[in-house]
Protein backbone atom coordinates (compact mmCIF):
# COMPACT_ATOMS: atom_id res chain seq x y z
CA UNK A 1 0.00 0.00 0.00
CA UNK A 2 3.08 2.21 0.99
CA UNK A 3 4.40 1.74 -2.07
CA UNK A 4 1.35 2.31 -4.44
CA UNK A 5 0.95 5.97 -2.61
CA UNK A 6 5.08 6.38 -2.98
CA UNK A 7 4.32 5.76 -6.84
CA UNK A 8 0.77 7.98 -7.15
CA UNK A 9 2.74 10.49 -6.20
CA UNK A 10 6.03 10.09 -7.39
CA UNK A 11 5.58 8.80 -11.25
CA UNK A 12 4.09 10.71 -14.06
CA UNK A 13 1.33 7.96 -14.29
CA UNK A 14 0.12 8.19 -10.64
CA UNK A 15 0.36 11.92 -10.86
CA UNK A 16 -1.98 11.71 -14.09
CA UNK A 17 -4.12 8.84 -12.14
CA UNK A 18 -4.70 11.74 -9.46
CA UNK A 19 -5.12 14.48 -11.63
CA UNK A 20 -7.98 12.49 -13.44
CA UNK A 21 -9.53 11.60 -9.80
CA UNK A 22 -9.49 14.94 -8.06
CA UNK A 23 -10.97 16.32 -11.67
CA UNK A 24 -13.99 13.46 -11.95
CA UNK A 25 -14.46 14.60 -8.01
CA UNK A 26 -14.39 17.85 -8.69
CA UNK A 27 -17.21 17.86 -11.59
CA UNK A 28 -19.24 15.22 -9.11
CA UNK A 29 -19.33 18.08 -6.84
CA UNK A 30 -19.93 20.37 -9.11
CA UNK A 31 -23.27 18.79 -10.41
CA UNK A 32 -24.23 18.34 -7.20
CA UNK A 33 -23.82 21.62 -5.65
CA UNK A 34 -24.63 23.29 -8.31
CA UNK A 35 -27.39 25.48 -8.26
CA UNK A 36 -27.00 26.43 -4.49
CA UNK A 37 -22.83 27.07 -4.54
CA UNK A 38 -21.32 26.18 -7.64
CA UNK A 39 -22.91 28.10 -10.53
CA UNK A 40 -22.66 31.44 -8.42
CA UNK A 41 -18.57 30.71 -7.95
CA UNK A 42 -18.02 30.02 -12.04
CA UNK A 43 -19.76 33.07 -12.38
CA UNK A 44 -17.55 34.81 -10.86
CA UNK A 45 -13.88 33.03 -11.98
CA UNK A 46 -15.39 33.03 -15.67
CA UNK A 47 -16.82 36.90 -15.38
CA UNK A 48 -13.77 37.59 -13.88
CA UNK A 49 -11.33 36.10 -16.62
CA UNK A 50 -13.43 37.50 -19.43
CA UNK A 51 -13.52 40.76 -18.38
CA UNK A 52 -9.45 40.78 -18.08
CA UNK A 53 -8.78 38.87 -21.42
CA UNK A 54 -11.51 40.73 -23.55
CA UNK A 55 -10.54 44.26 -21.52
CA UNK A 56 -8.53 45.32 -24.80
CA UNK A 57 -11.44 44.99 -26.68
CA UNK A 58 -14.07 46.56 -23.95
CA UNK A 59 -11.41 49.59 -24.18
CA UNK A 60 -11.29 49.73 -28.42
CA UNK A 61 -15.28 49.07 -27.57
CA UNK A 62 -15.45 52.16 -25.20
CA UNK A 63 -13.38 54.69 -27.66
CA UNK A 64 -15.55 53.65 -30.70
CA UNK A 65 -19.07 53.96 -28.91
CA UNK A 66 -17.68 57.50 -27.56
CA UNK A 67 -16.98 58.65 -31.31
CA UNK A 68 -20.22 57.16 -33.12
CA UNK A 69 -22.93 57.55 -30.45
CA UNK A 70 -21.15 61.06 -29.94
CA UNK A 71 -20.96 60.53 -26.09
CA UNK A 72 -21.97 58.11 -23.44
CA UNK A 73 -21.27 54.88 -24.92
CA UNK A 74 -22.55 53.00 -22.31
CA UNK A 75 -26.91 51.83 -21.91
CA UNK A 76 -28.11 51.57 -18.40
CA UNK A 77 -31.50 50.48 -17.50
CA UNK A 78 -33.36 49.42 -14.71
CA UNK A 79 -34.55 45.48 -14.99
CA UNK A 80 -35.51 42.82 -12.63
CA UNK A 81 -33.32 40.31 -11.37
CA UNK A 82 -33.50 37.25 -9.04
CA UNK A 83 -36.68 37.60 -6.57
CA UNK A 84 -37.68 40.09 -8.88
CA UNK A 85 -34.94 42.88 -7.33
CA UNK A 86 -34.21 45.66 -9.55
CA UNK A 87 -30.56 46.31 -10.90
CA UNK A 88 -28.76 48.33 -13.50
CA UNK A 89 -27.65 46.48 -16.61
CA UNK A 90 -25.23 47.40 -18.51
CA UNK A 91 -24.41 47.70 -22.15
CA UNK A 92 -22.82 49.03 -25.23
CA UNK A 93 -25.25 51.60 -27.19
CA UNK A 94 -26.21 50.53 -30.39
CA UNK A 95 -28.98 53.56 -30.94
CA UNK A 96 -28.82 57.03 -31.03
CA UNK A 97 -31.30 59.14 -29.14
CA UNK A 98 -33.12 60.69 -32.38
CA UNK A 99 -36.65 62.28 -31.95
CA UNK A 100 -40.03 63.06 -33.81
CA UNK A 101 -40.80 66.65 -34.02
CA UNK A 102 -42.50 66.26 -30.50
CA UNK A 103 -39.71 65.41 -28.93
CA UNK A 104 -40.39 61.45 -28.65
CA UNK A 105 -38.24 58.74 -29.26
CA UNK A 106 -38.11 57.52 -32.58
CA UNK A 107 -38.80 53.63 -33.48
CA UNK A 108 -36.06 51.19 -32.56
CA UNK A 109 -35.17 50.61 -36.08
CA UNK A 110 -34.84 54.01 -37.35
CA UNK A 111 -32.24 54.77 -34.53
CA UNK A 112 -29.91 51.48 -34.59
CA UNK A 113 -27.40 52.72 -36.22
CA UNK A 114 -24.47 50.77 -38.93
CA UNK A 115 -22.65 50.50 -35.93
CA UNK A 116 -24.79 49.21 -33.50
CA UNK A 117 -26.02 46.31 -36.20
CA UNK A 118 -22.56 45.07 -36.07
CA UNK A 119 -22.48 44.92 -32.01
CA UNK A 120 -26.28 43.23 -32.21
CA UNK A 121 -24.87 40.69 -34.75
CA UNK A 122 -21.93 39.82 -32.98
CA UNK A 123 -23.56 40.12 -29.57
CA UNK A 124 -20.67 42.38 -28.45
CA UNK A 125 -23.15 45.05 -27.15
CA UNK A 126 -23.12 42.17 -24.03
CA UNK A 127 -20.30 42.31 -23.14
CA UNK A 128 -20.61 45.11 -20.58
CA UNK A 129 -23.07 42.46 -18.34
CA UNK A 130 -19.37 40.71 -17.36
CA UNK A 131 -19.43 43.18 -14.74
CA UNK A 132 -23.60 42.84 -13.98
CA UNK A 133 -22.41 38.88 -13.91
CA UNK A 134 -19.27 39.44 -11.70
CA UNK A 135 -21.35 41.88 -9.48
CA UNK A 136 -23.86 39.28 -8.57
CA UNK A 137 -26.97 40.95 -11.03
CA UNK A 138 -26.95 38.39 -13.36
CA UNK A 139 -25.60 34.62 -14.44
CA UNK A 140 -23.77 33.41 -17.33
CA UNK A 141 -26.93 31.08 -18.22
CA UNK A 142 -30.44 31.88 -17.33
CA UNK A 143 -33.44 33.90 -18.08
CA UNK A 144 -32.87 37.09 -19.99
CA UNK A 145 -33.66 40.15 -17.93
CA UNK A 146 -37.10 41.85 -19.23
CA UNK A 147 -38.33 45.59 -18.69
CA UNK A 148 -39.55 46.94 -15.28
CA UNK A 149 -42.71 47.93 -16.60
CA UNK A 150 -43.56 43.93 -17.38
CA UNK A 151 -43.78 43.11 -14.07
CA UNK A 152 -47.93 43.22 -13.24
CA UNK A 153 -48.14 41.50 -16.55
CA UNK A 154 -46.62 38.26 -15.44
CA UNK A 155 -49.05 35.55 -14.86
CA UNK A 156 -47.90 33.12 -11.84
CA UNK A 157 -46.41 30.36 -13.15
CA UNK A 158 -43.89 32.68 -15.29
CA UNK A 159 -43.06 34.56 -12.36
CA UNK A 160 -40.74 31.54 -11.88
CA UNK A 161 -38.30 32.82 -14.16
CA UNK A 162 -37.25 35.17 -11.31
CA UNK A 163 -35.86 32.37 -9.07
CA UNK A 164 -32.76 32.25 -10.41
CA UNK A 165 -30.44 35.44 -11.67
CA UNK A 166 -30.92 36.78 -15.22
CA UNK A 167 -28.35 35.95 -17.36
CA UNK A 168 -26.30 36.96 -20.34
CA UNK A 169 -27.43 34.08 -22.42
CA UNK A 170 -30.51 31.91 -21.88
CA UNK A 171 -32.08 28.56 -22.79
CA UNK A 172 -35.02 31.12 -24.78
CA UNK A 173 -31.94 32.71 -26.41
CA UNK A 174 -30.71 29.54 -28.00
CA UNK A 175 -33.99 28.45 -29.41
CA UNK A 176 -34.98 31.33 -31.57
CA UNK A 177 -34.22 34.38 -29.67
CA UNK A 178 -36.18 37.34 -30.84
CA UNK A 179 -37.55 34.89 -33.43
CA UNK A 180 -39.57 33.18 -31.27
CA UNK A 181 -43.34 33.24 -32.32
CA UNK A 182 -44.99 34.63 -29.02
CA UNK A 183 -43.98 35.10 -25.20
CA UNK A 184 -46.00 32.19 -24.19
CA UNK A 185 -43.34 30.13 -25.84
CA UNK A 186 -40.64 32.27 -24.90
CA UNK A 187 -41.38 32.21 -21.02
CA UNK A 188 -41.63 27.94 -21.44
CA UNK A 189 -38.27 27.95 -22.25
CA UNK A 190 -37.60 30.19 -19.31
CA UNK A 191 -39.60 28.12 -17.10
CA UNK A 192 -38.01 24.96 -18.22
CA UNK A 193 -34.34 26.16 -17.51
CA UNK A 194 -35.36 27.56 -14.38
CA UNK A 195 -36.81 23.89 -13.27
CA UNK A 196 -33.91 22.03 -14.70
CA UNK A 197 -30.88 24.05 -14.17
CA UNK A 198 -27.62 22.21 -13.80
CA UNK A 199 -24.46 22.13 -14.72
CA UNK A 200 -24.46 20.31 -17.90
CA UNK A 201 -27.84 22.34 -18.93
CA UNK A 202 -25.49 25.23 -18.59
CA UNK A 203 -22.45 23.91 -20.54
CA UNK A 204 -24.84 22.81 -23.62
CA UNK A 205 -26.28 26.26 -23.46
CA UNK A 206 -23.04 27.99 -23.41
CA UNK A 207 -22.15 25.72 -26.27
CA UNK A 208 -25.47 26.18 -28.38
CA UNK A 209 -24.83 30.05 -27.50
CA UNK A 210 -21.49 29.73 -29.12
CA UNK A 211 -22.98 28.47 -32.56
CA UNK A 212 -26.01 31.29 -32.65
CA UNK A 213 -23.50 33.56 -31.97
CA UNK A 214 -21.47 32.61 -34.94
CA UNK A 215 -24.34 32.65 -37.46
CA UNK A 216 -25.66 35.37 -36.51
CA UNK A 217 -29.02 34.12 -35.88
CA UNK A 218 -31.92 35.27 -34.88
CA UNK A 219 -31.28 39.05 -34.74
CA UNK A 220 -34.50 41.13 -34.67
CA UNK A 221 -34.92 44.69 -33.91
CA UNK A 222 -38.17 46.92 -34.20
CA UNK A 223 -40.53 45.96 -35.95
CA UNK A 224 -38.99 42.62 -37.23
CA UNK A 225 -39.80 41.32 -33.75
CA UNK A 226 -42.27 38.83 -33.68
CA UNK A 227 -43.53 39.17 -30.72
CA UNK A 228 -44.63 42.80 -29.67
CA UNK A 229 -44.10 44.99 -25.71
CA UNK A 230 -45.29 42.11 -23.09
CA UNK A 231 -47.13 44.66 -21.49
CA UNK A 232 -49.05 45.63 -25.25
CA UNK A 233 -49.73 42.52 -25.93
CA UNK A 234 -51.45 41.33 -22.13
CA UNK A 235 -53.33 44.57 -22.15
CA UNK A 236 -54.43 44.09 -26.06
CA UNK A 237 -55.79 40.01 -25.01
CA UNK A 238 -57.29 41.82 -21.45
CA UNK A 239 -59.11 44.29 -23.54
CA UNK A 240 -60.38 41.40 -26.08
CA UNK A 241 -61.62 39.31 -22.88
CA UNK A 242 -63.67 42.27 -21.68
CA UNK A 243 -64.68 43.25 -25.31
CA UNK A 244 -66.07 39.23 -25.98
CA UNK A 245 -67.87 39.14 -22.31
CA UNK A 246 -69.68 42.52 -22.95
Amino acid sequence: MEQLLNNLVSTWWGITILCVLALALWLVLSAIFYRCFFKRFYDIVLSAMAILLLSPILLILTILGVIKMKGNPFFTQLRPGKNEKIFKLIKFRTMTNAKDKDGKLLPDDKRLTRYGKILRSTSLDELPELFNILLGHMSIVGPRPLLVEYLPYYKDNERKRHKLRPGLTGWAQIHGRNNINSWEEKFEFDIYYVENCSLWLDIKALMLTVVKVLKRSDILVGKEMKVGRLDDVRKAERDADIAEKV
